[in-house]
């Protein structure tokens, strides 16, 4: 076999291979951005995660512990990220001064892929990083995005697997009932 056939042969695998991946995770991603995935869990404490901070340092999410906490979990590679990321910060820029603190931890493996969305997509809530994925792991996350509203008693009260506009009311209703908490 020449050359030219091999490589035309290594093209088609390769292709093959990246388009069933890819179709996985637009699959995925769109089963998951279509259906908001609203669901109330009973209340259940909160893992005290290490999260690590843009300049290396790590944060232990027990700190937050007597705030209003939503923790969501992106990444740079997720289509309905790139739409809840901006609505999340904009949820973080009108609740903050009530007591409401937003967490966003990226996982992506490459810290470059993140800082590249961040760069496209400025904010203020605060970002951490989980490059090895323990975080999800601790919180059972399913799909991406995923965010969890957890009360002031360091309590999971609410959890949302994927994102649709629509979603956007429904975490202004849960966050405010969280505020309203003694």
């Amino acid at each position: 076999m020449d050359s030219a056939t091999e490589s035309v042969k290594m093209l088609t695998h390769t292709l093959m291979s990246l388009t069933r991946l890819g179709a996985f995770l637009i699959v995925g991603g769109l089963f998951m951005f279509a259906s908001g995935g609203l669901a109330a869990t009973s209340p259940k404490s909160a893992p005290d995660v290490a999260l690590q901070r843009a300049d290396g340092s790590i944060v232990q999410l027990a700190e937050y512990k007597g705030k209003v906490l939503l923790i969501d979990f992106w990444a740079s590679w997720c289509p309905p990220c790139k739409t809840s990321f901006p609505a999340l910060d904009a949820l973080y820029r009108e609740y903050q001064p009530r007591g409401l603190e937003v967490l966003a931890v990226n996982l992506d493996e490459r810290r470059r892929d993140a800082d590249t969305f961040l760069r496209d997509h400025p904010h203020q809530l605060t970002v951490l990083f989980d490059p090895k994925g323990a975080s999800p792991v601790a919180f059972g996350v399913t799909g991406m995005p995923s965010s969890f509203l957890i009360d002031k008693a360091g309590s999971i009260r609410f959890a949302h697997m994927g994102y649709t506009g629509n979603v956007d009311a429904k975490y202004r209703q849960e966050i405010a009932q969280l505020l309203a908490e003694r």
